[in-house]
C-alpha cells in the first residue's frame, strides 16, 4: 500500500501563489507517476499535473505557465507550485499516485485551495 499526505492548501487572493505538497510513504517503490487532481464543487475530478518516473511531465491546459509539478524521489515527495491564481482554480486539490501492482492507484486526502477574487 502507498499512503498519501497532502499539505498546504488554503485562501489566497487572485494572483496569489500556493505550494502544495505531498509526501509518500508505504510501498513507494511500486510508484510509477504521481499527479495532482482537482475538484470544484458539483463538477467532475479532473487532472491537473502529472509526471512519471522518467520525469515526464503534463499540464492541463487551463494551469500550462502557471502551475509547476516537481518530484523528489529521495524525499518521495512531490510538489505543485502554483501562480497567478484565478478564482477558477478554488478546488480541492488530490495527490494522486500509479503504482505498477494492484490496486494500480491511490488518492491522498485532499485539501482546499480557495481564490478570492
Amino acid at each position: 500500500q502507498v499512503q498519501l499526505v497532502e499539505s498546504g492548501g488554503g485562501l489566497v487572493q487572485a494572483g496569489g501563489s500556493l505550494r502544495l505538497s505531498c509526501a509518500a510513504s508505504g510501498s513507494t517503490a511500486s510508484i510509477t507517476a504521481m499527479a495532482w487532481f482537482r475538484q470544484a464543487p458539483g463538477k467532475q475530478r479532473d487532472l491537473v499535473a502529472r509526471v512519471g518516473n522518467d520525469g515526464s511531465t503534463y499540464y492541463r491546459d487551463s494551469v500550462k505557465g502557471r502551475f509547476t509539478i516537481s518530484r523528489d524521489n529521495a524525499k518521495k515527495t512531490v510538489d505543485l507550485h502554483m501562480n497567478s491564481l484565478k478564482p477558477e482554480d478554488t478546488a480541492v486539490y488530490y495527490c494522486y499516485s500509479e503504482v505498477s501492482i494492484w490496486p494500480y492507484n491511490y488518492w491522498g486526502q485532499g485539501t482546499q485551495v480557495t481564490v478570492s477574487s
